[in-house]
C-alpha cells in the first residue's frame, strides 16, 4: 500500500518499523473493507480495535470524541435498588413545591429559578436515595456542591423532611427578618443546611477539585481519614465556559482524584439561550475531559430512544445526532411530530424508513421528553460507575430538557430562566402530568398551596430511611467546635524581642514566626502554608526539606539540588501546598484548609502567601466565597505596596488590595509596619479564629520585602497593635535635634513599610524646620474605621461611643499627616472620626519600574515629600511662615 498523496510528517515515522510488510498488510486490510464494506464499516473496526486495546492495558492515545449516545447501554445497566415508584412521587412533590415557593415569592417581587431544578431533579433526587454520604455516619460523609440555580429543589426536599418550614419557603429570598432562605447556597445566611456558596459561576468546580484534592492531603498528612468521603459537583454546561470550571482538570486527573465526580447537567441552555447553538457542548465538553485525563460517562437518552437504536442497523441515526447542533435539537423538542419528521428524519433515505415505522407518540415521547437524566435507573448507572472507577475523576454528562414538567411554556424555552412563575391553569395541568393528590379547591384566592404528604406518609418515612441508612441529612454543615491550645510564647519572642543589628523584612519576619510555630509539639502540624509558585521570593525554602511539599506520589526523582542544604523535597506526607502558577488554584486550597474544621471536624492553620497584587485583584471573588463559607486563615499580600518592589512596574506594583479588601465584612485587614506587630496580630489571630469562642473571620496581612532593622515592642502598645494605632515614639524621644517645648506640633501617621519614611521625615522636621513631630503605627486603617462605623450604628441604638482612633488622638497637639505605600483612600477611610486637622499622602496612580528611592519620590512620599507636606498644614495655620514650604521644596530638590 503507498502511502496517500500529501501525508504529513507523523511522530510515526519517528519510530521504527520493525516488519514492514505486517505493517503493509495491515493497511491493506483495512483498505480491503473500506471498499468492499465502504468507510463507515473501517472505521468502525479500527475504533473497535482501540477499545479492544485500551482494555488489554496497550499505552495508546484515547480517543477523544465518542458516538453521541450513552456510555452504558440499557443492557449493561445494574439493577435499581429503590422503590422507583416510591421515589418518583418523593420527586414529583419536591418539583411542586420548588415552582410553588418561586411562584408564591414573585408577588414580592422576590423572583427565583424554576428551570434548573426542573431539569435536574432527578439528578438530585438519585444521588440522595442511594450515593450522597451525611455527616453522621463515620467519616466526614460526602462534600456536595449543588448547582446554585437549583436551591429551590434543596428547600423544597428539606421541607419534606421536615427540616425547613411552610413559613420559611414562603420567605425565600426575604432574609432580614431572620426566619427567611437564601436565595443560592450561602453558609454564612444558612450555616446548618449550606456547606459550599456555588452561584458566583465557575468557583464550584475549581473548589471542588481542590476540595477533593484536600480530602486525600488530610489522608496522607494522617490527620483524617477520608477515605470514604466522595466530592460531588453539580453544575451548569453553560457555567463550563467560566475559565475557573476547567482550570484545574489536569490536576484532578494528575493526582488521580477518584473521590470526585463533576455531574454536568446538559439541558443545552445558558441563562439566555443555547450553550453551543451552532455545536455540540456535550461532545465538546466529552472530548475536553477525556484530554485532561478524566474519565467521562455519558448520559444522553431515556429509555424511549431504545427502539430507535436498535432499528438504526446502518448507524444512519447514530450519525445524525452526531451532527445536529444543539440549538437545532432544542427546537425539536418545542415543534411537532411533523417537524421532526421532515427536518430530522427527512435529511437521508436510511432515516426515512427507520421513521416510517415509528408512530408520532414515540417520535414525541423521545425528541420531547425523553432524556438520560430524567430517568433514575440511568442516572444510577452513570453514578454507580463513577464511584467504582479508579485512578482518574469522573465527569457525567446528563442530557436534560431545561424546565422539564413545567408545561409546554416552560420546557425549552430561551427565555425559561427568567420566567419565576406559573398560571393556576399551568400548575393545575403540572399537577396532573405528576398524578399529586391536590384538589382544585386548593387554588381557592388565587394562591398556589404546598403539597405535603404528612410526616408519617409512606413517602416521607421512605425518604428518612434511606438518609439513614446513608447517614443522616445531606446537605447538611455540622460543625464540632475543637478548640486549639495556644501556641508557646517562645514562637513569638524573637519577633517581640527585635533583630538587634540586623536587617530583616517583615515578609521574612511573618516566614520566621510561621516556621517555628510549625515545629509547636500541639499545633504545628495543622498549619498548612500554601504559595503559588516563587516560595523563594517569600524565604520560604527553609521549610523545603523540614516540612516537605504534598506530592501524592512523593518524590520519584532525584532534585537537582539535593546536594544543598534546602533543596526542593516532595513528599507523601508533605506540609506544604506549593501550587504552581495559579493563584485561583492556591486560593480554592486556601478554602478548603480554611473550613476544614466544619467540613471534616479537623481546625487547620492555613497561610496562604503570595505577590500582594495578585491576590485581591486577581481573586476577590474567592475571597467573597471564602468569607460565605465561613473560612478562617491567614492570608498574606507579599512584597506588598507601590514602591517596594523595585524594577518589576507597574503590574507588580500594588496600591489598592487594602481598598479591595476593606469592602469584605470578614476580612481583619492590618498593615504592619514591624515584626513584633506581626507577631502581636498573628497571635490574637489564632485566639480569634481557633480560641474557645471562634469568630468566623480571616485575615489580610501586608508584609514588605524591604530590609530594615526590627526594634524590639515597647511597652503597652498590644491593645493599640490590634485596634490599628498606637504612639510609635514623640518628638522628645529623638536623641539628637530635639526640637524646642514651645515647636510647632504635628502627627505623623503610617502603616507599613511607610513609618521608616516618617521617621525620617521627623528627624528632618525637628533638625531643618524646629517642628515637634510625634510618629504613630497605623497597624489597620480598616479595623479603625469598622471600630467607628459600630460606634455610628450603636448612637443609632441610643448609645454613646467614641471611636478608638477619636479617644487614641485625644489631646494630641497639631494636625494629622496620614502617609501609606497605598493610595489616599485606604488612610482616608478614617478621616472623619479624626478631630485634628487630617490630611494624607499616598502612591495614586499606576506604578512604575525605579528605584525604591525614585519611585517614591514619583509618588511624593518620601521622606522630604513628607516634610514639605507636613510644614504646608502648619502653614495654612498659621504656625510655620509659608516662605517655609517653598524654601524646603528648594532644599530637597522637590
Amino acid at each position: 500500500m503507498s502511502d496517500p498523496v500529501g501525508k504529513l510528517p507523523s511522530e510515526l515515522d519517528q519510530l521504527p518499523d520493525r516488519d514492514t510488510e505486517e505493517t503493509a498488510e495491515w493497511a491493506a486490510s483495512l483498505d480491503a473493507v473500506a471498499q468492499a464494506a465502504g468507510t463507515r464499516r473501517a472505521e468502525y473496526l479500527l475504533r473497535r480495535t482501540l477499545q479492544h486495546a485500551e482494555a488489554a492495558g496497550l499505552a495508546l492515545p484515547k480517543l477523544l470524541e465518542t458516538d453521541y449516545v450513552n456510555t452504558i447501554p440499557t443492557a449493561a445497566e445494574p439493577e435499581y435498588p429503590g422503590d422507583e415508584a416510591m421515589e418518583a412521587r418523593i420527586t414529583a412533590w419536591n418539583r411542586w413545591n420548588a415552582a410553588a415557593m418561586v411562584t408564591r415569592g414573585s408577588k414580592y417581587g422576590v423572583g427565583g429559578h424554576i428551570a434548573t431544578f426542573a431539569s435536574a431533579a432527578w439528578l438530585y433526587e438519585t444521588g440522595f436515595q442511594h450515593f450522597f454520604r451525611g455527616k453522621e455516619a463515620d467519616g466526614s460523609g460526602d462534600q456536595l456542591y449543588i448547582q446554585g440555580h437549583a436551591s429551590p429543589g434543596i428547600y423544597a426536599r428539606a421541607f419534606l423532611d421536615g427540616r425547613v418550614s411552610e413559613q420559611q419557603l414562603d420567605n425565600f429570598r426575604q432574609e432580614s427578618g431572620g426566619n427567611g432562605l437564601p436565595s443560592y447556597p450561602h453558609p454564612r445566611r444558612l450555616p446548618w443546611l449550606w456547606e459550599f456558596p456555588t452561584v458566583s459561576m465557575g468557583l464550584g468546580p475549581l473548589s471542588a477539585i481542590y476540595q477533593a484534592r484536600f480530602n486525600r492531603y488530610l489522608q496522607n498528612r494522617n490527620i483524617k481519614d477520608t477515605a470514604n468521603s466522595h466530592v460531588w459537583a453539580f453544575l451548569g454546561d453553560g457555567e463550563m465556559d467560566e475559565p475557573e470550571s476547567t482550570a484545574a482538570l489536569a490536576l484532578a486527573s494528575r493526582e488521580q482524584l477518584d473521590n470526585l465526580t463533576f455531574v454536568i447537567n446538559c439541558n443545552l441552555q445558558r441563562l439566555d439561550g443555547p450553550v453551543r447553538a451552532n455545536f455540540r457542548v456535550v461532545q465538546e465538553l466529552e472530548a475536553q475531559f477525556r484530554g485532561a485525563g478524566w474519565n467521562v460517562v455519558k448520559t444522553l437518552w431515556g429509555s424511549a430512544w431504545d427502539e430507535l437504536f436498535q432499528l438504526d442497523t446502518s448507524g444512519a441515526l447514530v450519525r445524525r445526532l452526531r451532527e445536529v447542533p444543539d440549538a437545532q435539537f432544542q427546537t425539536y423538542a418545542t415543534r411537532d411530530v411533523a417537524y421532526i419528521r421532515e427536518h430530522f428524519f427527512g435529511v437521508n433515505a436510511e432515516l426515512v424508513q427507520l421513521a416510517g415505522v415509528l408512530s408520532d407518540a414515540k417520535i414525541a415521547e423521545c425528541f420531547h421528553t425523553s432524556r438520560g437524566g430524567h430517568e433514575p435507573r440511568k442516572v444510577y448507572a452513570a453514578y454507580k460507575a463513577a464511584l467504582e472507577h479508579k485512578g482518574a475523576p469522573t465527569v457525567i454528562l446528563a442530557q436534560t430538557v431545561k424546565g422539564y414538567t413545567l408545561g409546554a411554556g416552560f420546557e425549552s424555552k430561551n427565555a425559561n430562566h427568567q420566567m419565576k412563575k406559573l398560571t393556576i391553569d399551568e400548575f393545575k395541568s403540572m399537577r396532573d402530568k405528576l398524578g399529586l393528590p391536590i384538589p382544585d379547591s386548593a387554588f381557592e384566592g388565587g394562591q398556589v398551596p404546598y403539597g405535603h404528604p404528612g410526616a408519617d406518609s409512606p413517602e416521607v418515612r421512605y425518604l428518612n430511611e434511606r438518609r439513614a441508612a446513608l447517614g443522616g441529612p445531606a446537605p447538611a454543615r455540622k460543625v464540632h467546635h475543637v478548640a486549639l491550645p495556644a501556641p508557646a510564647e517562645r514562637s513569638f519572642a524573637p519577633l517581640i524581642k527585635g533583630s538587634g543589628k540586623q536587617e530583616m523584612a517583615t515578609t521574612m519576619a511573618f516566614v520566621r514566626l510561621v516556621k517555628d510555630l510549625m515545629r509547636d509539639k500541639e499545633t504545628g502540624k495543622r498549619w498548612v502554608p500554601i504559595v503559588p509558585d516563587e516560595a523563594r521570593t517569600f524565604g520560604m525554602e527553609s521549610l523545603f526539606p523540614s516540612a516537605g511539599i504534598y506530592s501524592p506520589l512523593g518524590q520519584t526523582y532525584e532534585p537537582v539540588d539535593r546536594d544543598q542544604l534546602m533543596y526542593y523535597k516532595e513528599a507523601k506526607d508533605g506540609q506544604i501546598l506549593n501550587e504552581g502558577i495559579t493563584e485561583a488554584g492556591a486560593m480554592a486550597d486556601f478554602i478548603a484548609a480554611c473550613t476544614s474544621y466544619a467540613t471534616h471536624g479537623e481546625p487547620m492553620i492555613p497561610f496562604y502567601i503570595f505577590y500582594s497584587m495578585f491576590g485581591w485583584q486577581r481573586t476577590a471573588d474567592q475571597m467573597w466565597q471564602l468569607a460565605d463559607q465561613l473560612g478562617k486563615g491567614f492570608i498574606v499580600g507579599a512584597t506588598a505596596g507601590r514602591t517596594t518592589l523595585t524594577g518589576e512596574g507597574l503590574q507588580h506594583a500594588d496600591g489598592h488590595s487594602h481598598l479591595i479588601a476593606s469592602t469584605n465584612p470578614a476580612s481583619l485587614n492590618y498593615d504592619p509596619a514591624f515584626a513584633y506587630e506581626i507577631a502581636v496580630i498573628v497571635k490574637d489571630g489564632l485566639r480569634r479564629m481557633y480560641g474557645e469562642t471562634p469568630e468566623d473571620v480571616f485575615y489580610y496581612l501586608t508584609v514588605y520585602n524591604e530590609p530594615k532593622v526590627q526594634p524590639a515592642m515597647p511597652e503597652g502598645v498590644e491593645e493599640g497593635i490590634l485596634k490599628g494605632l498606637y504612639r510609635f515614639n514623640t518628638a522628645a524621644d529623638l536623641a539628637e535635634a530635639a526640637p524646642a517645648a514651645d515647636a510647632p506640633k504635628i502627627q505623623l501617621m503610617a502603616s507599613g513599610t511607610a513609618i521608616h519614611w516618617i521617621l525620617e521625615a521627623q528627624k528632618l522636621l525637628a533638625a531643618d524646620w524646629n517642628v515637634a513631630a510625634d510618629v504613630w503605627s497605623a497597624t489597620s486603617w480598616g479595623e479603625l474605621r469598622r471600630d467607628a462605623l459600630e460606634c455610628d450604628e450603636a448612637l443609632l441604638r441610643g448609645e454613646i461611643r467614641t471611636p478608638y482612633v477619636t479617644r487614641a488622638l485625644e489631646g494630641a497637639a497639631g494636625p494629622v499627616l496620614a502617609v501609606s505605600d497605598w493610595m489616599r483612600q485606604v488612610p482616608d477611610q478614617i478621616s472623619q472620626w479624626v478631630e485634628q486637622d487630617y490630611t494624607s499622602l499616598g502612591t495614586d496612580g499606576f506604578g512604575l519600574s525605579d528605584t525604591r528611592e525614585g519611585a517614591r519620590r514619583h509618588f511624593g512620599v518620601d521622606a522630604q515629600s513628607i516634610v514639605v507636606a507636613a510644614l504646608a498644614q502648619l502653614a495654612r495655620r498659621g504656625e510655620v511662615p509659608a516662605s517655609a514650604v517653598k524654601e524646603a521644596r528648594e532644599r530637597y530638590g522637590l
